[in-house]
C-alpha cells in the first residue's frame, strides 16, 4: 500500500537536502529556496514538474518501478534510501548488486563534476548508465542503446560501427580483451544470468566471437592508454582511470590526455565542438 504521506515528507526532505552543486547545477545569484527547487528536481528526474509536485503534495498516483528509478537517481539517493523510497510508494525494491542499475551517489557527485572531461559510468557488462557532456563527445550518446545492444562488448561483434572510434591496430587486442572479460563474468555470475546469455547470443551471431572465446583466454586487461579515432578531432591517445563501486558492480571511466600533447589539445576543440552541438 502506498503512504503518500510518508513519500511526499521524504521527496520533501531529500529535495532540501540537496544543493544546486550537488547534482551539477549552478547555484545562480537569488536563491531563496532551501535546497533545490521542485522544477529542477523534475528535470534531473526526466519528468514534468507537475507530476513530481503532485507527489510532494500527496495527490499524486502511484508512481511505476520506472518513475521510482528516476527520482531515485535524480535526488543521489543511496540503496538504503532507493529501496525505502521504493517501499513508501508500495512496491518492492528493486534487486541489488550485479544486475541493479542504480548509480550511487558518489560516483554521481565525481561525474556531476566532470563536465571538462571525457567520462561515464558503465556495468560489469559494458552498458553506460551516465556520461558527462565531454563523454558524449567523445564516444556519442552510448546510453541510448536497448537490450543486448546496450553492452559494448556485444556492439563490438555484431555491429561493425562500434569498431570505428577506435584505433585499427587496436581492434584484435580488444576482440580478445572484451571475449576475456565476458568470460569471467560469465564464470563469475553463472549459468542463468545475463553475462551468460549474452554470451549465448554472440555465440550464435559472431563466427569470429565463437573462434576467440574457444581459445578460454582469461585476464586480458584493458590497457591503461586508450586509442581513438574521433571523425571531428582525428587521433586520440586518452589515459582511462577507473573507480570501481564493488557493491553495484559498477566502474566510472575518466579519460584525460596529458598536458600540453597533441591529444589534450584535440579534448580542448572537442570540449569547443560539443558545447555547440549541445545548443
Amino acid at each position: 500500500m502506498m503512504d503518500r504521506s510518508g513519500l511526499a515528507e521524504f521527496l520533501r526532505h531529500r529535495r532540501e537536502a540537496l544543493q544546486p552543486e550537488d547534482v551539477g547545477m549552478p547555484r545562480g545569484r537569488r536563491r531563496r529556496t532551501r535546497g533545490l527547487r521542485r522544477e529542477e528536481v523534475a528535470v534531473l528526474c526526466h519528468m514534468s514538474t507537475d507530476y513530481y509536485s503532485r507527489l510532494e503534495q500527496e495527490r499524486g498516483p502511484q508512481p511505476s518501478h520506472q518513475m521510482l528509478a528516476s527520482i531515485a537517481q535524480g535526488l543521489h539517493l543511496s540503496l538504503d534510501e532507493r529501496d525505502h523510497l521504493f517501499r513508501l510508494a508500495g512496491h518492492n525494491p528493486p534487486v541489488r548488486g550485479a544486475d541493479g542499475e542504480h548509480v550511487g551517489p558518489g560516483l554521481l557527485r565525481i561525474l556531476d563534476r566532470l563536465d571538462d572531461t571525457p567520462a561515464e559510468i558503465i556495468t560489469e557488462l559494458g552498458e553506460t548508465l551516465r556520461q558527462s557532456p565531454m563523454g558524449v563527445a567523445l564516444t556519442g550518446d552510448t546510453t541510448r542503446f536497448t537490450g543486448p545492444e546496450r553492452s559494448i562488448g556485444y556492439r563490438w561483434f555484431t555491429d561493425p560501427a562500434a569498431r570505428s572510434l577506435y584505433a585499427p591496430e587496436q581492434h584484435a587486442f580488444l576482440t580478445r580483451m572484451y571475449a576475456s572479460g565476458l568470460r569471467q563474468v560469465v564464470t563469475l555470475r553463472g549459468p542463468g544470468s545475463r553475462a551468460a546469455h549474452l554470451a549465448d547470443l554472440l555465440l550464435e551471431r559472431s563466427e569470429e566471437f565463437r573462434r576467440v572465446w574457444e581459445e578460454h583466454e582469461v585476464g586480458v586487461r584493458p590497457n591503461e592508454v586508450k586509442h581513438f579515432v574521433h571523425p571531428e578531432v582525428g587521433a586520440l591517445e586518452l589515459n582511462c582511470q577507473r573507480l570501481v563501486d564493488p557493491d553495484q558492480a559498477q566502474s566510472l571511466l575518466v579519460y584525460t590526455a596529458v598536458p600540453g600533447s597533441e591529444s589534450h589539445e584535440k579534448l580542448q576543440l572537442l570540449s569547443v565542438i560539443g558545447s555547440q552541438s549541445l545548443r
